[in-house]
Formats: C-alpha cells, sequence, structure tokens
C-alpha cells in the first residue's frame, strides 16, 4: 500500500515509517519539522509542509495517490495547551479538518488517527476501556476529542473508515539505536530520568509521594513505540474490511510507578540518577492503566514488549548516542 504518514518526522511517526517500509509499504512522510527531525525520516520520501496549509495539502493529494493515511501531526504538551489554547484548537481540529477535506476530495478514504487517554480526563475506574467517560481536563485532550468527534460524523456523512488508538504513554526506542525520542523541551519521565543518568539538563523532579499507589508515586501504562507502530500496521488492515469510525485503547495493562521507573533506570544505567520531589502537580491522576482488551479482539494485537527495563533499555541505547 502507499500510506501517507503526517508527522512522520516525529518520535512515534518516525517509527511507524520504519514499520511500515519494514513490512514492503511505500511511505510519504508529510511534517512542518516543528518538532520532527529530517534524519529520523531516513530515506523515506519527505514532504515538508503544515496541515494549517490547505494548498500543500492540495499539492501534496495531486502529486501522490495514497491508499490510506496515518496522523501523528498534534501538539501535545497539555501544560501549555492550557495558557495557549486557540494554538492547540488551530493545529490539532483545524489542522485535522484541513487533512480528512484533501483526503475526501482526493477519494482516500481510510485512516488511522493517533489520539490519547488525555481524553477520559481523571479515571473513575482503576482500568480504562473504550467505555470510559470523556472528560478531558486540558485543552490538548479537549482538541483529540473534538478530532474523535469529526471522525464519527465523517464515518456517517462520508464513510470514511478510520481507527482512532487512543494510547498512554509511549516509551522506548527502536533496538537498533538509530532513531528514538528528542524533544526540546523534554517534558517525558522515561528519556528525562536518563538525561539525568547522563548529567544533562535539570535536576529530576517526582511531583509528589503522597498518592494512594504501592509506593506514594503516580502510575503509569508504558507502551514500547515499536508496539505502537504495529498497533497502527494492524489498523491499516482492519480498514480494509471494515467500515465506520472504531475507538481503541493502546496500553500494556500494567502500570508502574515513577520510583519503579527511576529503579529500573539505575539498573540500566548503572547511575544514581539523584531526584528531588515536588508538590503534586494540579490534574495529575494517581493511576492510569489501559484495557487493551478491544485491541486484542479488533486487531489481534498483544505488545510484544511488557518489561519496563527492555524500554528504558532501548530507550538508553538512543540516549547514549543520539543521531539527532
Amino acid at each position: 500500500m502507499k500510506i501517507l504518514v503526517c508527522g512522520g518526522a516525529g518520535y512515534i511517526g518516525s517509527h511507524m515509517v520504519r514499520h511500515l517500509a519494514a513490512h514492503g509499504h511505500d511511505v510519504v512522510v508529510f511534517d512542518n519539522l516543528s518538532t520532527g527531525h529530517r534524519e529520523a525520516v531516513g530515506a523515506t520520501a519527505l514532504v515538508q509542509g503544515d496541515l494549517l496549509d490547505p494548498a500543500a495539502l492540495q499539492t501534496l493529494f495531486g502529486t501522490y495517490r495514497f491508499d490510506a493515511v496515518m496522523h501523528f501531526c498534534a501538539l501535545s504538551l497539555a501544560g501549555v495547551s492550557v495558557t495557549e489554547p486557540y494554538l492547540y484548537y488551530q493545529n490539532n481540529v483545524v489542522g485535522t479538518l484541513n487533512l480528512l477535506q484533501a483526503m475526501r476530495v482526493a477519494g482516500v478514504g481510510k485512516l488511522v488517527f493517533s489520539s490519547t487517554a488525555a481524553v477520559f480526563g481523571n479515571p473513575v475506574v482503576d482500568v480504562i476501556d473504550e467505555s470510559h467517560p470523556t472528560h478531558p481536563i486540558n485543552p490538548y485532550g479537549a482538541s483529540k476529542l473534538m478530532a474523535e468527534r469529526i471522525l464519527s460524523d465523517a464515518a456517517a456523512a462520508y464513510g470514511l473508515r478510520s481507527v482512532i488508538l487512543r494510547y498512554f504513554n509511549a516509551a522506548g526506542a527502536d533496538p537498533s539505536g538509530e532513531i528514538g525520542e528528542s524533544h526540546e523541551p523534554e517534558t517525558h519521565l522515561i528519556p528525562n530520568v536518563l538525561r539525568a543518568a547522563l548529567g544533562l539538563g535539570d535536576s529530576l523532579k517526582v511531583f509528589g509521594d503522597d498518592y494512594a499507589t504501592r509506593d506514594g508515586t503516580c502510575i503509569r501504562d508504558y507502551i514500547h513505540v515499536n508496539d505502537l507502530a504495529s498497533a497502527h500496521m494492524r489498523a491499516i488492515q482492519f480498514l480494509i474490511d471494515h467500515e465506520g469510525a472504531h475507538f481503541i485503547n493502546l496500553g500494556g495493562e500494567q502500570g508502574f510507578t515513577v520510583l519503579e521507573v527511576i529503579a529500573a533506570a539505575r539498573q540500566v544505567t548503572g547511575a544514581e540518577i539523584a531526584f528531588k520531589l515536588s508538590a503534586r502537580r494540579p490534574g495529575d491522576p494517581a493511576s492510569l492503566v489501559a484495557s487493551s482488551a478491544k485491541a486484542r479482539e479488533l486487531l489481534g494485537w498483544r505488545p510484544a514488549v511488557t518489561n519496563i527495563r527492555t524500554m528504558i533499555e532501548d530507550a538508553w541505547r538512543w540516549h547514549q548516542q543520539p543521531r539527532y
């Protein structure tokens, strides 16, 4: 298949591009390189452009004939979304709408959409499945939920087939060490723990040690980035035979506390990894763990990597010698 990967120069998108190419698909990347990296794309065709530019999308779909689209383009810093909501709604909602309109004109009817657990807001159960209420607590989550609603409406009105993958905490890197996670600023726990192991960046902070968890720190469900890529691949195949918009959670169905992640990183790196305890951050739930039962049922998908140490080992391989 010929597949367009929007945001294919970013962390998850670049792993998706590599996964698709390894399975024989013809890939084109569309990315504005605001947070992505040209080096991460490798030899794959890259068209630099922005989803907020309808003319660029018209040219893109006029140049190539795609069988399907994967959409990873998004601003994703929840805290920033609170102070810059217009920016997030414009990029994540208007940009998605521009892409969908271009797809419709070009007759492309299959989309895999990168969504997030942030659409759920504060959890009301220990393990979150697709029936969990969606009450996002920040504009980032709200913008993703709005895009999800658009996809549901597009399925009913235009017959667009889509799979919306709501994933929890992406982690790790390709075992080759050639691509990995590189953000500025970096807000994710594992890369910040590994930066601390290397003596880089600000001192590591642990936000809250008084939660009702086994060691007082927050619990999160981590999923290896290559497992995310395999789920997206299965979603494309699923759309060949299934109409409608389908919402699917992706996670490992187990959680690790912040202190457990730090302990595993100490084992992997051999570094002490000092940290400072800080007050809780507003809006941080004690625990976020996914149910992936629907992913197993519809996609036949299970994560290949469930050990947090393996995820950290792969990430560490990248962080010791980053290519970009």
